[in-house]
């Protein structure tokens, strides 16, 4: 089971938008320094959704290549397209992804039952183990603790990125599905206490950032070592707030780019973090006592 630290990593860009394949290369072997248990690449913090499909599974690859099987690979493949999702996960698959994530379907806005078969569909369709992704603040829809414990007995679906930071649903997740169902935190200020309750990591942003301090934290709350690891989550609790000033992945990309690892890209709709927000976000990096400029 995939477990601990798995940092939603950015996807390095120049200004003008293209993609850094040389700085993306460096940021994999700086997560595995750094102890990252586990890297997503192409999820919504590596802005899945402007990247056209060469691109997305291309970063796949690189990121597959580079960490050389020295930890997990989970590769972002959901769509709103039920046989576009299964293309997608085969594909990943294909290229050597250990495990996918799948949002859930978006803007079309199915029902609970939709949401059910689409799920059961890939799973069945592509034989790889797939995490279900629950954020109903960005896809508009929410996928309810029944149809997760329905799709929790699907071979195939090895657990869900709950991101609503609900903590009542996670307790109920994880007290209700099969022990092989992993229920791993998608919201960084929760996630200590989803792991203390029995969940398995922490599918990050703030590891962008400041890698150890995220992995040193999921170690000690996967350990029961409470108090440890709220003391992490509390010194970083004004950077994981700092990393949602503005839309994700906008200000976790100012902030890589001002610990000196990446250059500005960015692509549109999205913009750079507005000059209003830098100070805020300069300060919580620099606050955390983890986050150190370098040029990698």
């Amino acid at each position: 089971m995939i477990q601990g630290s798995m940092v939603a990593l950015i996807t390095p860009m120049h200004a003008d938008g293209s993609l850094d394949w040389p700085a993306l290369h460096k940021l994999v072997d700086w997560h595995l320094q750094e102890g990252t248990h586990a890297i997503v690449a192409v999820g919504t913090t590596g802005e899945s959704a402007t990247l056209n499909v060469d691109e997305h599974l291309a970063v796949i690859k690189a990121v597959v290549d580079q960490v050389n099987g020295r930890v997990p690979v989970i590769a972002g493949t959901g769509a709103n397209s039920t046989s576009e999702a299964v293309e997608w996960t085969q594909a990943a698959k294909d290229r050597g992804a250990d495990a996918c994530l799948l949002v859930t379907p978006y803007y079309n806005k199915p029902t609970q039952e939709g949401l059910f078969l689409h799920h059961e569909f890939i799973a069945r369709q592509v034989a790889i183990p797939q995490y279900l992704y629950n954020v109903p603040g960005r896809t508009g829809v929410d996928m309810k603790p029944e149809t997760a414990l329905r799709l929790a007995k699907v071979k195939n679906i090895a657990g869900i990125k709950e991101a609503t930071g609900d903590l009542e649903r996670a307790k109920l997740l994880i007290d209700q599905a099969p022990a092989s169902f992993a229920v791993i935190s998608g919201d960084d200020a929760t996630a200590v206490d989803l792991i203390l309750l029995g969940g398995k990591g922490d599918i990050s942003v703030t590891a962008n950032v400041v890698p150890a301090a995220i992995a040193r934290m999921c170690d000690l709350a996967l350990a029961g070592k409470v108090a440890e690891a709220r003391a992490i989550n509390d010194q970083l609790m004004p950077l994981h707030t700092a990393m949602f000033v503005e839309s994700n992945p906008i200000p976790v990309k100012w902030a890589v780019e001002y610990l000196g690892l990446i250059e500005s890209g960015i692509r549109l709709p999205l913009t750079p973090l507005a000059e209003s927000f830098r100070a805020q976000v300069r300060a919580a990096v620099d606050a955390t006592g983890y986050a150190h400029k370098q040029s990698i």
